[in-house]
């Protein structure tokens, strides 16, 4: 079984990383040296506290499993374990990824999660 985590990133910059074969990270991931992610039950408190009233934004799933020694779990909002990739992020982890837009009271709306 999979080990499931989530990256909220704008689409611009998955784009670009689209081209280039690799996410390197969202300004915020590159000034803490690590990527940030969340897991299912983190991701929509992680979408309220640093996203609120972004637009444009995409919902990566991706197989924490296949990155290895990379990715480790650090404590960090409220005591939780948190994923943290130290290494660029290869696309071909990536499961999914789908637009993560803001419904009629303003919230992302989220897909079905898988944990």
């Amino acid at each position: 079984m999979r080990s499931i985590i989530y990256k909220i990133v704008p689409a611009t910059l998955w784009q670009d990383a689209r081209e280039s074969g690799e996410f390197k990270g969202a300004p915020i991931d590159l000034t803490d040296g690590y990527i940030h992610f969340s897991t299912a039950d983190q991701v929509k408190q992680t979408a309220a506290l640093y996203f609120a009233g972004q637009d444009g934004l995409l919902l990566v799933a991706v197989d924490g499993e296949k990155l290895g020694q990379a990715l480790v779990y650090e404590t960090s909002r409220g005591g939780a374990l948190f994923p943290h990739l130290y290494a660029a992020l290869p696309l071909d982890t990536a499961i999914w990824e789908k637009p993560l837009p803001r419904g009629a009271d303003g919230n992302h709306v989220f897909p079905e999660l898988d944990q």
